[in-house]
């Protein structure tokens, strides 16, 4: 874990404070930034190995810095917030987030969740995640998907759920098994996440006439279908 540089988002000193001792025995660099402005900013330049983003922060909030990031940026991004309903936790995942953490917390579990995101991060990049069927392309590497030589602009998230489905044709997937897959296996999330991005998903390609589609399976999850 050397080299590797957090920028932690939070108005309250503290937890760079607490949080900063904690990375830096792990061997991290941290880089702060205290209102959402300065956390936008910082992640541009800086670009760091991931960030810990408080959703409540002055300036701008924590919502609008993950929006404009993911514009992007498929940099990590693990969100930390007093907001602990489900309701917070799956708008931060749609977002494009990769973990959530309600406040308060345990510094060494952030720590060990930086480390389980960093390390599914990193074996995206070192596989191959090309694949071409029928009119549709995806690139998970470069995080492009082309319908019929068309780019088509959608979420990293959204582009993982795709490659699982194209790569499983007519097979059908669970919801649990999309999301351990999509968001980690030590996420312990919703599965409503997974339908949102379904959901979305299906809004965004609707427009291309398609020779197959996403089928909802009642109960169970999802497969794609030759029509």
């Amino acid at each position: 874990m050397s080299n590797i540089s957090i920028l932690i988002c939070d108005a309250q000193e503290s937890v760079h404070d607490t949080m900063g001792k904690y990375l830096k025995l792990e061997g991290m660099n941290y880089v702060s930034a205290y209102d959402g402005v300065e956390a936008l900013y910082k992640a541009k330049t800086i670009k760091p190995n991931l960030i810990l983003l408080d959703l409540m922060m002055q300036n701008m909030s924590g919502t609008d810095v993950c929006r404009e990031i993911r514009k992007n940026s498929n940099v990590p991004i693990i969100i930390l917030s007093e907001k602990s309903e489900t309701i917070d936790r799956i708008i931060g995942l749609e977002l494009g987030a990769d973990d959530y953490i309600a406040k308060p917390f345990s510094e060494r579990e952030v720590v060990t969740r930086i480390k389980a995101v960093l390390r599914r991060t990193e074996n995206i990049k070192k596989t191959s995640n090309y694949i071409k069927y029928k009119d549709l392309e995806i690139n998970i590497d470069s995080y492009e998907v082309y319908i019929k030589g068309e780019l088509v602009k959608i979420t990293p998230k959204e582009i993982k759920i795709l490659h699982m489905l194209v790569s499983n044709p007519d097979n059908i997937l669970n919801r649990e098994h999309i999301l351990s897959e999509v968001w980690g296996y030590d996420y312990l999330g919703d599965t409503r996440v997974v339908d949102t991005q379904i959901k979305r998903l299906r809004k965004k390609i609707k427009q291309y006439d398609l020779s197959w589609k996403i089928k909802s399976i009642y109960g169970v999850g999802y497969k794609l279908a030759t029509s």
